[in-house]
């Protein structure tokens, strides 16, 4: 009959199969179906070895370990464990687990682990009858010594001393006590000859009778100070220390050396006993610990996607290698901070809600890379427990599918795109309809002022159906540009007009800023009377020292119509964020427009409500909104389509509370692969701080 069993598992069907395989390998077993119900079981029967699984309800297999062990410290004790529970399992090598084999239990690794534990058992019954002897035999060895130095300490003094090396010797060569220890033992004389060894010893070290102390050692050479003999010879002081011995085969073998004197009468060292412990096992046991570490951190730094863990404040503590490229290193800042530059945490944050109820979550979002990217990640989240169960970080796994929501989210978009404008384009073809029939009845009465007032509402109306069919045709399909020549000052004037009512219906100061060559600084193309124009000539005066132009504004090349819709978008976002912003009493936006000799630029400037880093960062993403329901958020990302588009680029720069600044630079000669119809290489958008 093999090792006795105890199989524990709160599952049924594996304790039944487990145990009829156990039970044909020739082992004595026994089930238990809970950790409490094992520490019975245990107590009745003292196995040899617990397998056990590391996840039971009630008692854990952790806890269960360390109740076996306090209660036997010799027992063997298998750990059994899934895929997902590696951190647990390290944690029982950690309480002096024998080993984990993870689930479903693979027949070749269970008996390996099995014939494992047996060898240890076997081993230690060894090692404890070679001890319990050996305590007896060194007292029965030294009262024998002690014995003779009385009797020859008067007459004998050199008799005595030979008598005692020949005797210690012999139990050495004629297969003494010391042959009965698992260790290597060899007796050194004063002048670092090694003078006898026992039966181990000659095995697997060679015969070295009569070699020097230090050849025994790998590294140590004559003279060497760290010689463990020599150290006992210099200071008359047993010593212990790790040594790697050379094997008959010139093989290392690691070994914890124990010296100790042997004194003459005289008072001095004349012999040294040396008893060296093979370690070779628990070497190879450390390096395999070393080596699943390494697994493990390499596996963590090369996984595909961001990995974090986090504490309960939101503070990265470890992150993977590609985080740190993609997002910077993130020790010691909040995982808001770091991933998506917020300050504080996310809306719905599936760390946080695993940190309340101990289950993994998942989400979806957008973050921004440290070089400005915008990257779209599938966030998943787990919960890293202590040994008693409780949650102390949170793993976070993203996953950055951009490419394949730029792929996917096409078609859906585009639908979810015509099914938003649908209704708008509804509202206004009814209001079309009624702008038709007042325009008729006018008409038909001869009302001049009717006939005009519907012709302005038909106008508007149509002006704005076109904007949103353009918005939809850019978004849907690169569209050709339709460019000319066009003069600048007079663009400019036509895009003012087109938003410079309604800034005046929302109570916003409109500034005109176009100034040309050899005109005086403070002319604009509108009257500046009372505080409200005074406040806006300091703004375009304050912000008119980065334009970094001429005044010449003369022509450049571009689709009138698709920019004037881009900047008009501006505009009326501008105007916008200054009627929702009521911390100031007066608003204004500046629109100001510069030229060099390679370029135009249209700077609009507001003293609105402002943006923060995030905002800011998302500005140009379809459908991203900061109005809510009162945006659709294809308005800047097709203006800034077009300004691409052109070869031009924008920068951003906005604080919140501090109003925000649009500059719009075009070239003055479109690209040669515009002028060809090609599609020209989409730029990253510049947001500024």
């Amino acid at each position: 009959m093999g090792a006795s069993i105890l199989l524990v598992d709160d599952e049924e069907g594996i304790r039944t199969v487990l145990g009829i395989s156990l039970a044909d390998a020739g082992y004595d077993v026994a089930t238990a179906a809970s950790g409490e119900e094992a520490l019975a079981r245990f107590a009745q029967r003292k196995p040899d070895i617990v397998l056990t699984d590391i996840k039971m309800p009630g008692l854990s297999g952790l806890d269960l370990l360390e109740r076996l062990k306090a209660a036997d410290p010799e027992v063997e004790v298998i750990m059994l464990t899934g895929h997902g529970d590696m951190d647990l399992a390290i944690q029982s090598l950690k309480r002096d687990a024998t080993d984990f084999l993870t689930k479903p239990v693979n027949d070749d690794m269970l008996e390996v682990a099995l014939r494992r534990a047996e060898e240890r058992i076997s081993m230690r019954r060894r090692l404890r009858g070679y001890t319990e002897n050996l305590e007896q035999m060194v007292r029965d060895q030294s009262a024998r010594l002690v014995e003779a130095e009385r009797q020859l300490a008067a007459l004998q003094v050199m008799d005595g001393i030979a008598s005692g090396i020949r005797s210690l010797c012999s139990a050495l060569d004629d297969g003494g006590l010391f042959n009965e220890l698992p260790c290597f033992v060899a007796v050194h004389n004063a002048d670092l000859e090694i003078v006898s060894t026992n039966q181990l010893y000659k095995e697997r070290l060679g015969h070295r009778i009569g070699s020097r102390s230090w050849e025994a050692y790998a590294g140590r050479g004559p003279g060497d100070r760290l010689c463990p003999v020599m150290r006992v010879l210099e200071t008359g002081e047993g010593f212990r220390s790790n040594e790697v011995l050379l094997g008959r085969n010139g093989q290392e073998i690691p070994v914890i050396v124990n010296t100790a004197p042997i004194y003459g009468n005289d008072g001095e060292v004349e012999l040294v006993l040396e008893l060296s412990v093979d370690i070779s096992e628990v070497r190879r046991l450390r390096e395999d610990l070393r080596l699943t570490r390494e697994r493990f951190r390499q596996l963590f730094d090369e996984s595909p996607c961001y990995v974090a863990v986090m504490d309960r404040d939101f503070g990265v503590v470890e992150a993977n290698r590609r985080y740190r490229e993609d997002f910077g290193d993130p020790t010691g800042r909040r995982c808001h901070d770091a991933f998506a530059h917020r300050l504080a945490p996310c809306s719905g944050c599936p760390a946080g809600r695993t940190f309340d109820d101990g289950r993994p979550h998942q989400a979806e979002t957008v973050v921004t890379a440290r070089d400005g990217r915008q990257v779209n990640v599938l966030v998943w989240t787990a919960p890293l427990r202590d040994a008693e169960g409780a949650i102390t970080e949170v793993m976070e796994m993203s996953t950055d599918i951009t490419e394949l929501r730029r792929l996917q989210d096409r078609l859906s978009q585009l639908g979810l795109l015509l099914g938003s404008t649908a209704h708008g384009i509804k509202g206004l073809l009814t209001a079309l309809d009624g702008g038709v029939y007042r325009l008729g009845s006018g008409i038909a009465r001869g009302d001049a002022a009717r006939v005009q007032d519907s012709h302005q509402d038909i106008r508007h109306l149509v002006d704005r159906l076109r904007k949103m069919v353009l918005d939809l045709l850019y978004y849907a399909k690169n569209r050709e540009l339709n460019w000319e020549v066009v003069v600048t000052r007079a663009f400019a004037e036509e895009t003012a007009m087109l938003v410079e009512a309604k800034a005046t219906e929302r109570g916003v100061h409109f500034v005109r800023d176009f100034v040309e060559a050899g005109a005086e600084a403070g002319s604009t193309g509108n009257a500046e009377t009372g505080a409200d124009a005074g406040e806006a000539t300091g703004t375009a005066q304050a912000g008119s020292s980065g334009s970094g132009g001429t005044a010449d504004l003369g022509t450049f090349e571009g689709d009138t119509g698709a920019l004037s819709s881009a900047l008009v978008n501006l505009l009326e976002n501008a105007v916008e964020a200054c009627a929702a912003d009521t911390r100031k009493q007066n608003h204004a936006v500046t629109f100001r427009v510069r030229g060099t000799p390679d370029e135009v630029t249209f700077t609009i400037i507001d003293n609105g409500t402002g943006m923060d880093r995030e905002t800011r960062e998302k500005l140009f993403t379809l459908f991203f909104s900061s109005k809510g329901s009162a945006g659709t958020g294809i308005g800047l990302f097709v203006a800034s389509q077009v300004v691409r588009q052109h070869g031009g680029h924008i920068a951003v720069a906005s604080e919140p509370g501090e109003g925000s600044t649009f500059t719009v630079s075009l070239p003055r000669r479109l690209p040669d692969a515009v002028r060809r119809g090609e599609a020209v290489e989409e730029e990253r958008t510049e947001n500024g701080a």
